[in-house]
């Protein structure tokens, strides 16, 4: 498997862990504000293979405690589970950032226990989902599908989370999201930041106030509701 990029440290990706992160190309949204852009194609140049990664895995048994998978979309991989396997095989927790386009890869690896935390997108109420993402169209029922399973299973932790932007959301847009996720256990509105990487100019990040106003509309929904950040 083409492993497109290692963080070999952080304590950011995989909450209350010290893990590294493991960059996967190939999405199948193009989100305007999307800080990977440059890893939007599956077939652009690895970094290494996935033997590389294994053999630095086994290095760091005992020094990291978790291995967190993000993209682009970890979950186009159709050979992922065959890697997780491996990972699994050397004693580290996994987590898994998605944007839940793909409810049953997900719900195998939740199942075979190859995950141990998921990190979902939820890009925006459902009303806006398609321009949220970059398309002239979306039918958001995968998404949906990935929302529920996860809120309905007892196997894993999760989290919800919205980077947010003022060109993209409002408070209409959190009073259409708090209902969706309603009792959804951890919901986090992280604050847009610019970069080279940014494949739109222009976009803006929203004030901390508007930030809280947001929170505040969607406490009362969800168990937790904090802010990234800020």
């Amino acid at each position: 498997m083409k492993i497109h990029g290692l963080q070999k440290m952080t304590l950011l990706d995989f909450p209350g862990k010290v893990a590294c992160t493991v960059f996967l190309g190939g999405c199948d949204f193009r989100c305007p504000f999307c800080h990977n852009s440059d890893l939007l194609d599956m077939n652009a140049p690895a970094e290494m293979e996935d033997e590389e990664l294994l053999a630095f895995l086994k290095k760091r048994v005992g020094l990291l405690e978790g291995v967190a998978f993000t993209g682009g979309e970890p979950l186009l991989r159709r050979d992922l589970p065959d890697l997780l396997v491996r990972i699994k095989e050397l004693g580290y927790p996994v987590k898994m950032d998605t944007n839940g386009n793909h409810p049953s890869l997900l719900k195998e690896l939740v199942n075979d226990g190859l995950v141990d935390y998921v990190a979902m997108d939820i890009k925006n109420s459902p009303e806006r989902y398609a321009e949220t993402i970059g398309l002239d169209a979306f039918d958001i029922s995968k998404v949906d599908e990935s929302r529920a399973f996860l809120m309905e299973q007892k196997i894993i932790d999760f989290e919800f989370r919205t980077t947010v932007i003022n060109e993209f959301h409002n408070e209409d847009s959190f009073r259409a999201i708090g209902p969706w996720i309603q009792s959804a256990p951890k919901y986090y509105l992280q604050k847009f930041e610019d970069r080279d990487t940014v494949p739109f100019a222009g976009l803006t990040s929203p004030s901390e106030e508007a930030l809280n106003t947001y929170k505040e509309i969607v406490t009362p929904y969800v168990g937790l509701v904090e802010l990234r950040g800020v």
